[in-house]
């Protein structure tokens, strides 16, 4: 399965026809001092069970990026999370939903993660060690990977 990344603007009609709705959301970069970031596999029963992606989750009606990306990583990873920089926004045009997604930076949290949705976490550096990687994580890497002058393979 594959997706394709979209850069067009969000009120332009793209692939999949100009009715399509978008669905919002909040994705969390963790990134640890020593530069590690954290990925997590989506658990069984969902869209691509078994993919490695960042973790988050939609935006519900009236919640900020922000607001969002605090809910699910309680909710998902059980930990809160200190401020989060919006870094980047992508859209992702997957078979079964566009998806506006809204990546953060994220350099502080408290807790101790727990898996609480099944799904397997892990701190990778480039080039991640785990995959199948989720198409809408793909381009992360590569903005990782130019923060970091990192050449070669991403995954």
């Amino acid at each position: 399965m594959s997706a394709q990344p979209l850069v067009a603007d969000a009120d332009r009609p793209r692939e999949g026809g100009p009715d399509r709705a978008i669905v919002d959301v909040a994705v969390g970069v963790l990134v640890q001092p020593n530069g590690d970031f954290l990925v997590t596999s989506r658990p069984e029963g969902k869209v691509y069970a078994g993919y490695w992606e960042f973790p988050g989750g939609k935006l519900e009606q009236g919640e900020t990026v922000e607001q969002a990306l605090r809910r699910e990583l309680e909710e998902e990873l059980g930990i809160t999370i200190g401020p989060a920089q919006l870094w980047k926004v992508e859209l992702v045009d997957y078979p079964h939903s566009l998806v506006r997604l809204h990546f953060c930076k994220v350099f502080a949290w408290s807790g101790t993660l727990e898996m609480r949705e099944g799904q397997t976490s892990a701190w990778q550096s480039l080039p991640l060690q785990v995959g199948p990687v989720l198409p809408g994580t793909v381009p992360v890497l590569g903005w990782l990977a130019a923060e970091r002058d990192f050449a070669g393979a991403t995954y």
